[in-house]
């Protein structure tokens, strides 16, 4: 469906594609009702993956993860205590970065934007006490670290690792331009995420080990068409390396899950969710020939927008978060984190987390939005939306696939210009006015009369210092021997392009490595500097 039977009148969504004053029949979208929508629960899942009558509920979580691991125990406790059904971990930055927090350059980031995680000891801690078996664990964590330390915790435990549900996101292609830069090539970036999705595929069959992040490169600045062509141009490449490896693509597809973003354009952002299951489920069956029809019904998860938050007034956020949350409800996603009213500021507040919990919580139970399935399903302007915007996503895919392999597009920064173009473009749209915030370029408010909330949104969170002496301790007490042994598999693994990673990350996290060491090991198989900055040596 092209954009030429729409008659601009000035107006269109944040994504470019114009606008009718009104829509009416005409506007529907040709085709055969069963292949363009089918009913909620059947292909192409454009009305959602639950059929009709079942619980139309969602879980129900918000980001978490501060300080060290006994300190994020006790807020996952606290989030569960006020009706957490799942839960949603983020490592702090040296975590993300594969570095260890005694590294030189971690000190000031320890804890203060996430959990940090380096060794099974802090896996151990981080759910001590907590029913792996009966809660869904999501993670922002580098994967294969994520899927060794759960897997290794579930197994000392005594948990059947088959029962863990939740999920980890894999981000081979963007994480170096976009998020916590891994220094590793794209070749090992690309295999590790393929190896520990192909280990969970077999070792933890409930668990979506290939989540895609979608969110997490869109909160920079891009719109809904790029944020969805990236993912998909991703979830692509990664697809075909498994099935390259004759790993059954229905051994792997019911797992996999997309993590999107939700703005403010709130019938652009529904109908973008809405295209994304059906482009999925066609892609999935048509191309890479699927039979299971789970493996055609994506799992889609959602944060409402960071980026849509203000320093600026930071109760208008409270609005914000609430009109993005009811879009996804409205959506039919599984899975719903608020991004709280503080931010723009800091992680979240336990008052910030707790007016998350409640608009979700007011949402499910006081609204009545999910006694039907897909209640905004057959709205034209709705409908009209979602043909455009697949469209749209498809003609992206295939004009960045046929640039050429990823790997140059990667490495030649493409992905990045892409980045930072979008970035500019949404500054120049705020200064321009063509882009409202309130409170930021309408509605402004003198900074002495800004006061509500900011007793919250001000609080400090100091670096976890403790933890690194903590480490050095760890490091003093283990059996020097069996770790130096065991990163010399890793690196040895890593040298063999045909080996299998995981075991040897395993082997090792369970001998006390730590992340920082594994990750230093994985480089030197590869002929790269073990510590990028250059101060750090292997410990054999």
């Amino acid at each position: 469906m092209s954009d030429a039977g729409a008659a601009p009148h000035g107006r269109e969504t944040d994504s470019g594609l114009p606008l009718r004053p009104v829509y009416g029949p005409a506007d529907a979208p040709a085709g055969d009702y069963a292949e363009r929508l089918g009913d909620p629960g059947a292909y192409p899942f454009t009305r959602g993956r639950r059929p009709a009558g079942a619980d139309g509920g969602w879980i129900q979580r918000e980001l978490s993860g501060e300080g060290d691991s006994g300190r994020s125990n006790e807020q996952f406790r606290y989030l569960i205590a006020h009706g957490a059904t799942g839960l949603d971990v983020i490592g702090d930055t040296p975590t993300m970065a594969w570095m260890d927090p005694d590294h030189p350059v971690s000190a000031p980031a320890v804890g203060t934007q996430g959990v940090s995680l380096c060794c099974l000891q802090d896996w151990l801690d981080l759910y001590d006490g907590l029913p792996l078996d009966r809660l869904t664990l999501s993670h922002s964590v580098p994967a294969p670290f994520a899927v060794a330390g759960l897997y290794l915790t579930a197994r000392r435990r005594g948990v059947d690792p088959t029962l863990l549900r939740g999920s980890v996101v894999q981000a081979p292609f963007y994480c170096e331009d976009c998020g916590y830069a891994t220094h590793m090539p794209f070749e090992l970036r690309v295999r590790l995420a393929v190896d520990s999705i192909e280990f969970a595929s077999r070792a933890m069959p409930r668990f979506h080990a290939f989540l895609e992040d979608t969110y997490y490169i869109s909160d920079g600045g891009l719109d809904a068409v790029e944020e969805m062509a990236l993912g998909f141009v991703e979830i692509r490449h990664l697809v075909r390396e498994l099935v390259r490896r004759r790993v059954p693509v229905d051994r792997f597809a019911p797992r996999i899950a997309i993590l999107v973003n939700f703005r403010m354009d709130f019938f652009e952002e529904i109908a973008k969710i809405r295209a994304a299951r059906r482009l999925y489920a066609r892609m999935m069956r048509e191309e890479f020939g699927a039979a299971d029809p789970r493996a055609w019904a994506v799992n889609i998860a959602a944060h409402t927008s960071g980026l849509t938050l203000t320093a600026q007034q930071p109760v208008n956020n409270v609005v914000r978060g609430a009109t993005q949350a009811l879009g996804l409800v409205l959506a039919g996603v599984q899975g719903i984190e608020v991004s709280t009213f503080d931010e723009a500021f800091r992680t979240p507040s336990p008052e910030g987390h707790l007016v998350a919990f409640r608009t979700q919580q007011v949402i499910a139970l006081e609204t009545g939005v999910t006694r039907v399935a897909d209640p905004l399903g057959g709205s034209w302007y709705l409908e009209s939306l979602t043909g455009r915007l697949e469209h749209r996503i498809r003609e992206m895919i295939e004009r960045i696939e046929a640039m050429g392999p990823p790997e140059g597009l990667c490495d030649g920064k493409w992905f990045r210009a892409l980045f930072l173009d979008a970035m500019e473009r949404r500054a120049h749209q705020l200064n321009a006015g063509r882009l409202v915030q309130v409170g930021v370029n309408a509605q402004q408010m003198p900074e002495a009369e800004d006061t509500l909330l900011r007793n919250v949104t001000e609080r400090k969170i100091a670096p976890a210092a403790p933890r690194i002496e903590r480490l050095r301790a760890l490091r003093r007490e283990r059996d020097a021997g069996l770790v130096a042994a065991a990163l010399r598999a890793v690196c040895g693994a890593a040298e063999d392009r045909a080996a299998h990673l995981m075991p040897p990350l395993i082997a090792a996290t369970e001998a006390g490595a730590t992340i920082g060491e594994m990750a230093g090991a994985l480089r030197a198989g590869y002929g790269r500097p073990p510590d990028p900055f250059g101060m750090v040596p292997l410990p054999w």
